[in-house]
């Protein structure tokens, strides 16, 4: 049975879809009464306040801030995109994309290594139900938002082996296809991405639309291919809105097929929040774990672009640091920190071990849906 939600609060196209797994959904309010929708035997609980479908406009943010090496950059709504090539990022929109997808099958034939990062519109959901473990309970988590919301932002930055990226652009920001007034979305994490500079309005308007993105993604050469090594931070939702994306349904029911999907697809991930768990005194979110390297942002913090370099940069001085530049890839590709439970690539296969009681994350994830330092992806929050 699909959901359905009172007018006031739903979204103009359907956004619950039939489950495949024996739960069901409500959905409550802060402030309202409580709203009921099921689906199957699956609850999941929403927050009035955070679906956030009205007509209003998001307010324009004006300021400044300072980025890379210190020049600073005034803006209303959005930082310029002379700023983002300046800075070897270059903003992709639906009348750009084929062009920037011919550079990027060019870039992976010598550039092996990419870091990837998403920006999406927050946490609104929260499964309710009986659940085998504290793991099943945060796939689920994951699952059930990353179903029901849509992608905003991908950021791909090309690194060769020694950690060296391309000049004069290293960073394809790709940016979709929103509408405020139409998508569902968490308020905070609107207002966030707001103050740093995203365009909702032009993504809006000329945002890529996520098939073409799929379909020019599938033949680039970036995925499929165990020659390209996969670099992020905290990453199940990037992971599970990359899959949402590639192969246009839903995520799966179970998390060992979720990681079978993550194996075809990406062969070869290092997260980077995983790796820390054999870093001294490394902690925190991607921007703290970039001051404690001592390495400097370049480009507007919380966009995709400016993340995923980041990301990439953390990865080689941290291989450098810690890993005397030789990671052990039995154990420590193919894990996604923040999921409970985490499948490492061992030859031909992958091998579950238990990371519950090593992830510190669960005992607040399980408590407070909209803290997102622990439901959603750190650096969403924290870089």
């Amino acid at each position: 049975m699909l959901c359905s939600v009172l007018p006031a609060f739903a979204p103009r196209r359907d956004f619950c879809r039939r489950a495949t797994r024996q739960c069901s959904y409500t959905l409550f309010s802060f402030f309202c009464s409580l709203l009921k929708a099921e689906a199957g035997n699956f609850m999941v609980q929403f927050s009035c306040s955070v679906l956030r479908t009205s007509n209003r406009r998001s307010n324009s943010t004006q300021g400044s801030f300072v980025l890379g090496r210190g020049k600073r950059y005034s803006y209303v709504d959005s930082m310029p995109s002379v700023a983002q090539a300046e800075y070897g990022i270059k903003d992709v929109w639906h009348s750009n994309m084929e062009e920037e997808f011919k550079k990027v099958r060019q870039m992976i034939q010598q550039y092996k290594y990419v870091a990837m990062d998403t920006e999406f519109p927050g946490v609104v959901a929260r499964p309710i139900g009986e659940f085998r473990s504290t793991a099943d309970y945060q796939y689920q988590l994951l699952r059930c938002n990353v179903d029901l919301l849509k992608i905003i932002q991908v950021g791909l930055t090309f690194l060769d082996d020694n950690g060296q990226t391309p000049s004069p652009i290293s960073t394809w920001q790709f940016n979709f296809k929103f509408n405020l007034t139409e998508d569902m979305y968490a308020q905070e994490s609107i207002d966030l991405l707001t103050n740093s500079g995203i365009q909702f309005k032009k993504h809006e308007d000329e945002g890529i639309e996520v098939s073409e993105f799929a379909e020019l993604l599938m033949t680039s050469g970036i995925v499929l291919s165990d020659k390209v090594r996969w670099l992020s931070f905290h990453s199940g939702y990037d992971f599970g809105y990359m899959l949402k994306i590639l192969t246009n349904t839903t995520l799966p029911t179970e998390e060992e097929e979720f990681f079978s999907l993550i194996k075809l697809y990406f062969p070869n991930i290092y997260d980077v929040k995983y790796l820390m768990k054999s870093c001294k005194n490394l902690k925190g979110g991607l921007q703290e774990v970039a001051e404690q390297l001592e390495i400097e942002r370049i480009g507007p913090q919380h966009q995709a672009g400016s993340d995923s370099l980041l990301t990439g940069a953390a990865f080689f001085k941290m291989r450098e640091m810690f890993f005397e530049d030789n990671i052990d890839d039995a154990k420590y590709c193919g894990h996604l920190y923040g999921l409970g439970t985490s499948y490492v690539q061992n030859g031909s296969g992958y091998d579950l071990n238990n990371y519950v009681s090593n992830n510190s994350h669960t005992p607040v994830l399980l408590n407070s849906l909209n803290n997102e330092e622990n439901a959603s992806s750190s650096h969403h929050t924290a870089s």
